[in-house]
C-alpha cells in the first residue's frame, strides 16, 4: 500500500527544486568522495545531543540516494525515541525491535514509503534492551543479510552523549556522519562524542553544522 507523507521538514520529496534540496543533495556527494577506497554500503547518522535535526537530514539524505535512482533501505536505530514512522507515515507496530527478538521476519517488517527506491525498517515497540539488543548477533548478521539487497543502508541512532547504542551500530558501519547544532554543543561535548566514537574504530567521514541555536 502506498502512503502519503505528512512531515513538511521532509523538504527533498516536497520541494526538490528548493536550495535546501540542492544542499542535502551536495552532502550526498560529499559523502560519496570522502571514502574512495571503501565502498560505503552502511551509513550512521547521529548527533552529540537530542535536538540537532539528525532525523530531518537522515531522512532527507535517504530521499536524494531514491532519486538517484539507487535502492535505499532507512533503518530506525533510534528504539528509544523513534520517529521515522511518523516522518513517512507507515505503521510502528512492528519493525526493528520485534526483528531483533525473533517475532517478525524481515519482509514483515519492512515497509514500502510513497518515494520510489525508499524502503523504510521502522524502529518497532519500544524494547526494554535497545543497547543489549544493537550489541546482538543478531544485528550484525541482519545488517549482513540486507547488504546485497540495497545499494545504500542508512541507520538513524540517538544521540552519541545520551545512551551507548550510537556507539554500539557505529562500530557495525562502514561510515558515520555527525550532526551538530550550531551554537548549541559545547566543544568539550563535542569532543566528548567524538572520543567514544573513536574509542571503538568508527569511521568518521564528518560533521554537518546544521541550524542555528533558538
Amino acid at each position: 500500500m502506498r502512503r502519503s507523507i505528512n512531515d513538511s521538514s521532509l523538504i527533498v520529496s516536497m520541494n526538490p527544486k528548493s536550495p535546501i534540496s540542492e544542499v542535502y543533495r551536495i552532502l550526498r556527494t560529499k559523502i560519496h568522495f570522502s571514502s574512495k577506497d571503501q565502498e560505503l554500503k552502511t551509513l550512521m547518522i547521529t548527533s552529540t545531543q537530542t535536538g540537532e535535526g539528525k532525523t530531518t537530514t537522515i531522512s532527507n539524505l535517504a530521499v536524494t540516494y531514491a532519486q538517484e535512482g539507487k535502492r535505499v533501505l532507512l533503518i530506525d536505530a533510534d528504539m528509544r525515541k523513534p520517529s521515522l514512522h511518523r516522518v513517512f507515515s507507515v505503521p510502528n507496530h512492528q519493525g526493528l525491535s520485534t526483528l531483533l527478538i525473533g517475532h517478525t521476519s524481515v519482509q514483515d517488517s519492512i515497509q514500502e514509503t510513497i518515494v520510489s527506491n525508499l524502503s523504510l525498517l521502522p524502529s518497532g515497540p519500544v524494547p526494554a534492551n535497545p543497547a543489549e539488543l544493537m550489541d546482538s548477533a543478531v544485528m550484525r548478521e541482519l545488517l549482513e543479510q540486507l547488504k546485497p539487497e540495497y545499494d545504500v543502508i542508512l541507520l538513524d541512532t540517538p544521540s552519541v552523549l545520551s545512551v551507548s547504542d550510537s556507539v554500539i551500530v557505529s562500530a557495525l558501519c562502514d561510515g558515520v556522519v555527525m550532526i551538530v547544532a550550531s551554537g548549541k554543543v559545547r566543544k568539550d561535548h563535542l569532543r566528548k562524542a567524538k572520543e567514544q566514537l573513536d574509542h571503538v574504530n568508527a569511521h568518521m567521514l564528518g560533521i554537518v553544522i546544521n541550524k542555528e541555536a533558538r
